[in-house]
């Protein structure tokens, strides 16, 4: 394990810490900056693209197959983060399994409330079933808020009966809101999500509303016809238990399901990819299972 490599970026982070206290605009400004100057995966073209009037792209490594697509939902607390600021995880993510990749846009809290994240990640998956992909050659991806859209979506296209995607992969998503999972209590003062900033992101997202909820807390709902799922999470984090009782539901319900626990790793480690050797394999662990499960 890189546990020098991961102590330096966290002091690092210690050195700038997120305007909490500012507001989401603030937030936002401080990751887009935070995450600008990452490089990204050398050889994949970046091409914008505007779905249902949110910024999009598209990155594309030579050589990709026709057809073959990943959706990538970005994480953020369905307060920040854009294709941009997760930029170094889809293009190592095209890089890594040679398929094309579409980074999606969604709505932000506080601004825009559940449902608006859910609805505007399923409408993407839609938009790409109406451009003429088959679902049997698309995936969906995503990271912490973002892998909550992902498995949200395909419970939605199943429930609407629509074509299901061919499998999905989630990195430390974020499904457990009321707190049920051990790691909420062990691990609530995790690097960067801890029990206060997911307060905070619960609270702008779902105010009020029911924490349980399967719309959003698909972890109590049905879990049953998915495609295979593949689950990464890091043993240091407060959202670790999210990952492992959706794996252990899945199989429950019938379904194929493996689980990746990083020893070591923290929340979102992923980010860190060029600086994190961890990083770095998970992405090309991902690559590798989305190239066997994606039909030609």
């Amino acid at each position: 394990m890189s546990k020098e490599q991961l102590n330096a970026i966290l002091e690092m982070g210690a050195q700038n810490p997120p305007p909490v206290m500012e507001g989401p605009g603030a937030m936002r400004g401080w990751f887009e900056a935070m995450m600008e100057p990452t490089p990204v995966a050398d050889g994949i073209a970046v091409e914008p693209m505007t779905i249902a009037g949110h910024g999009c792209e598209f990155l594309r490594p030579a050589g990709a197959p026709e057809g073959k697509l990943i959706i990538y939902y970005h994480g953020g607390g369905f307060i920040f983060g854009s294709p941009r600021s997760h930029r170094v995880i889809a293009s190592n993510l095209a890089r890594a399994s040679g398929i094309t990749v579409l980074s999606a846009q969604y709505r932000m809290a506080p601004e825009h409330p559940y449902p608006a994240a859910h609805d505007d990640a399923f409408a993407v998956y839609r938009w790409v079933l109406e451009q003429g992909h088959a679902a049997g050659s698309v995936a969906l991806c995503g990271d912490s808020a973002g892998g909550n859209l992902a498995l949200g979506t395909a419970v939605r296209a199943r429930d609407a009966g629509l074509p299901l995607p061919a499998t999905l992969v989630l990195l430390s998503p974020a499904l457990d809101f009321a707190h049920d999972g051990a790691s909420h209590a062990e691990m609530a003062d995790a690097p960067l999500v801890n029990l206060p900033f997911a307060e905070m992101f619960t609270a702008m997202y779902l105010g009020d509303g029911d924490r349980r909820d399967p719309g959003v807390a698909p972890l109590q709902g049905d879990l049953s016809g998915l495609p295979p799922v593949q689950v990464q999470v890091g043993s240091w984090e407060f959202l670790r238990d999210d990952s492992v009782t959706l794996v252990q539901r899945l199989k429950a319900a019938g379904g194929e399901a493996e689980l990746t626990l990083w020893e070591g790793m923290c929340h979102n480690h992923q980010l860190f990819a060029p600086f994190l050797e961890e990083g770095m394999a998970s992405i090309d662990s991902a690559g590798a299972f989305l190239r066997g499960h994606l039909k030609a």
